[in-house]
């Protein structure tokens, strides 16, 4: 027999063990990822569901399509690797575990969505090794894209999409006013909304980015220029797209500009964007279309650092008990002290203010302030009996907080973006509490200074307020919650901060009030 078929025959011995070691490590890893799936299941439904009804997320319907196709794109070369039980990736899941419990108190869903992808992560990690891993780097932690993030961005871009425009009407020698979202031209009065913010595009263009980065690139520096193109560009591009709309508003009628923003750039401009980024970036592609995605001989034969970690192996029993314990030990906890109660009162009522009565609540335009899921909603208008000034008082009470029963959150407080009402600015903060600015039809303008008492706490900030949740709800304190909004509107050009101010003065400790209306005194 010749020297080629004995090295050929030795082949075939190797890779037959190392093919059923493979089909055993895939069966785990399979039946594991999916018995959390089904743990998790409610965060999972709700990744779907935003992805399915949420436009900014829509993207992340092919997220999870690319990650197989990147699999397969390593296919050949995985098969050339050892797979292995490994120790260490039990700290990847026992750090998504923790955040998943983090999250859950807190409600924080997207800490909850996380730590579900990072612990299907860490059981790829534990269950095939850290040379698999080595292999599968990229699809894995491309995996993050399925976790929906950005909306709190939105505000930021407006923001900036609005200077931008300001900046782009200078050039045009168009005259503008800008105040906080909104622009006057003598044409009209535009706003940059939400939906002209660019969230949608920039984050469907980072997740792009750093694919086109992976499959295009070898060289770190230019994936690392990419990427900024990647996010630079969109940026720029929606500043330029507000900017057209009202240039053409100017020109012709608001009307006519508002079908074309709608037709011509929301069909055309962002995919010209795409070609162009595109375009930027392909004189510098380095890699080869028939080149490997992966060596695996090298990642399986030379690489030496891979090889020694390899050793801090598990038997697959001991590591499957380890990811149950993990996994499972802080929903149990969880749940445990969910269980606990936390009554309110039956019924309460707005507060007798001295010097202030209660008057009919009729606003310039309607307002109510959005807190889904309380135990009890209050809203009412009071006028200072020294000198008419109005000003309305909500307050909202939470027995606990849970899925969908946020006292924060987007969409949650004193402006409602599902309403025509906008957020125009913040506002200097009172002491322990926030206030901001929302614009409706008309326009109306509405000052609102938001109080939240939890845990103990009155703040106005909503990540302290997460943080005491999640302080109350991993260690047993109160769980009620209670906001307090004081509001009013703009009637004139020295605007409603000192009748605000005076009615909160007259109030009396915010504190004693939202422990009252939760029942702590």
């Amino acid at each position: 027999m010749s020297s080629a078929a004995i090295d050929a025959a030795a082949n075939l011995k190797a890779i037959k063990p190392v093919s059923e070691l493979w089909k055993r490590h895939l069966r785990l890893l399979g039946l594991t990822m999916a018995a959390i799936i089904l743990l998790f299941w409610r965060d999972g439904l709700a990744m779907a569901d935003t992805w399915w009804n949420v436009s900014t997320y829509n993207h992340c319907l092919l997220i999870l399509p690319i990650i197989i196709w990147l699999v397969q794109q390593r296919r050949e070369e995985l098969a050339k690797i050892t797979p292995a039980i490994w120790a260490p990736g039990l700290l990847w899941i026992a750090a998504a575990s923790f955040g998943w419990m983090l999250g859950e108190a807190a409600g924080v869903s997207f800490a909850r969505q996380l730590g579900l992808v990072m612990m299907l992560q860490g059981v790829v990690m534990t269950l095939l090794g850290p040379k698999v891993v080595r292999g599968l780097i990229f699809p894995l932690f491309y995996s993050f894209f399925l976790v929906p993030f950005g909306e709190e961005f939105v505000p930021f871009l407006q923001t900036v999409t609005a200077k931008m425009s300001m900046v782009y009407l200078g050039w045009a020698n168009i005259p503008a006013f800008i105040d906080g979202i909104f622009i006057s031209t003598p044409t009209g009065y535009f706003e940059v909304a939400e939906a002209c913010s660019g969230i949608e595009f920039l984050i469907a263009m980072i997740a792009y980015g750093a694919l086109v980065s992976n499959i295009c690139f070898r060289s770190w520096l230019r994936r690392i220029l990419f990427m900024i193109a990647a996010i630079v560009l969109p940026v720029v591009a929606n500043g330029i797209r507000a900017f057209g709309t009202i240039y053409i508003a100017h020109h012709t009628s608001t009307d006519f500009a508002a079908g074309f923003d709608h037709i011509v750039y929301g069909w055309f401009f962002f995919a010209f964007i795409l070609i162009l980024l595109m375009a930027i970036g392909w004189p510098f592609f380095d890699r080869k279309i028939d080149q490997q995605m992966i060596d695996g001989d090298a990642i399986e034969h030379k690489d030496f650092l891979l090889s020694r970690s390899g050793r801090a192996k598990l038997q697959p029993v001991a590591a499957i008990i380890a990811m149950a314990v993990i996994v499972v030990a802080p929903v149990l906890w969880t749940s445990a002290l969910a269980a606990q109660s936390s009554p309110v009162p039956d019924k309460i009522a707005l507060p007798e203010v001295d010097g202030w009565e209660r008057v009919d609540y009729r606003p310039r335009y309607d307002w109510q302030p959005r807190f889904d899921g309380a135990s009890h909603q209050l809203l009412g208008r009071y006028r200072n009996m020294a000198n008419g000034a109005e000003v309305d008082l909500a307050i909202a009470v939470y027995d606990r907080q849970e899925d969908d029963r946020e006292i924060v959150g987007y969409g949650q407080g004193g402006f409602d973006p599902g309403t025509s009402w906008s957020w125009t600015r913040n506002l200097p903060a009172p002491p322990s509490g926030s206030a901001l600015q929302i614009t409706a039809p008309g326009p109306v303008i509405r000052d609102v200074q938001s109080y939240y008492r939890v845990n103990g706490k009155l703040t106005g900030s909503a990540s302290v307020v997460k943080l005491e949740t999640l302080k109350s709800r991993l260690l047993g304190g109160n769980q009620q919650a209670v906001a307090v909004l004081i509001s009013a509107e703009k009637v004139d050009e020295a605007g409603p901060g000192q009748a605000m101010d005076d009615f909160r003065h007259a109030l009396g400790p915010i504190d004693k009030l939202a422990d009252e209306m939760a029942g702590l005194r």
